[in-house]
């Protein structure tokens, strides 16, 4: 399992009180989760793949995981909540509500939030950054069918959703239907809420200018500051990483999941002593090892993986770079018998 100096979360306390409701105790998920019990204190982070092992812990000891998720977003008390959602609760209307949910949420998550829409809809879906196993169900369930709360609460409108789709699996899911209106597809390819698009312009009657206009800059400056508190390079080279299987990253691409302009990236990366292109080469090269090392790729498919139009390319970069064959440095590495270039149609010159 790989990590990341960025996949860095708080367990929110509020989370562990919410434990009596269900009359499940935090200890018993804790140990379930097979985690320390340090994980209790605020000040403990967690990465992701622990994130998700405590929602799996305890969407096993519930005993109706779907009406769980339904109680868990209606009763969310607003009083109590952080101002990064605090402030969605009195946005202008639900579009402007669900923006600065997936603008701020990531200060305490590396989940984005993506929102498309399209038509007479809008699509939500979720995405863990450095997720290397599927989301619990349950959490997904909770997310969605909190930010349908926000929308619900914030307008005074009793909205339903078009259609909800998850990737998991989930027994009883009556209750989640009633919850949104619409029948659930499990099983799906992707996470994802469907709402009707005419939803979004909806005012909020929660509505508070004066509030927002005291969280929104704090807010604003909070999450700069976290951005800039983290590596530039690392970020471009995870982002290419992330995108490397379905082609060659651009920088305008790239540039835009940094919220910033191709400019302004290429003048940080200056400022750095390197280049997109430099880092290109560093993360194909980091992605190259990683995949070699996976017994179950063959080289066709860490070329494909790399974005590599053909194998013969991959071997051209790899041996500038190791100044070795893939099928040599697999065979030296991990004690294989090196496959034969000939084999593999590739010509001494390659």
């Amino acid at each position: 399992m790989t990590s990341h100096s960025l996949d860095r979360i708080k367990f929110p306390a509020i989370f562990w009180r919410g434990m009596s409701n269900f009359n499940i105790a935090a200890h018993d998920v804790i140990r379930k989760a097979q985690l320390p019990l340090a994980v209790l204190n605020e000040s403990f982070v967690i990465n992701t793949a622990k994130f998700f092992a405590i929602w799996q812990a305890f969407s096993e000891l519930v005993n109706n995981p779907a009406e769980c998720i339904v109680k868990i977003a209606k009763g969310i008390e607003t009083a109590q909540l952080p101002p990064i959602v605090l402030a969605p609760y009195h946005s202008r209307n639900y579009r402007d509500a669900l923006i600065r949910m997936a603008r701020y949420k990531q200060m305490c998550v590396p989940e984005r939030i993506h929102i498309i829409e399209k038509g007479e809809f809008c699509s939500i879906e979720l995405e863990w950054l450095y997720a290397e196993q599927p989301e619990p169900p349950m959490l997904v369930g909770v997310t969605l069918a909190s930010l349908l709360e926000i929308g619900r609460r914030g307008s005074g409108y009793s909205m339903t959703a078009h259609a909800l789709e998850l990737s998991g699996q989930m027994s009883n899911v009556q209750a989640l239907e009633e919850h949104f209106g619409c029948r659930i597809k499990l099983g799906a390819e992707r996470n994802r809420l469907t709402l009707y698009r005419s939803d979004l312009d909806r005012p909020f009657i929660s509505y508070n200018a004066e509030l927002l206009e005291i969280l929104t800059p704090a807010l604003d400056r909070s999450l700069n500051e976290q951005q800039r508190s983290k590596s530039i390079t690392e970020m471009v080279k995870w982002i290419m990483k992330r995108s490397l299987a379905s082609g060659r990253p651009d920088i305008h691409i790239v540039a835009s999941e940094l919220g910033m302009s191709d400019r302004t990236l290429q003048r940080r990366l200056t400022d750095k002593d390197t280049s997109f292109k430099q880092l290109l080469t560093e993360a194909r090269r980091e992605k190259a090892i990683e995949y070699l090392a996976d017994t179950s790729l063959d080289l066709k498919e860490v070329a494909f993986l790399l974005g590599y139009e053909d194998l013969s390319s991959f071997y051209r970069a790899f041996r500038l770079w190791e100044d070795d064959t893939p099928s040599n440095w697999r065979a030296v590495h991990l004690g294989f018998d090196e496959i034969s270039e000939d084999s593999l149609g590739m010509t001494s010159n390659h």
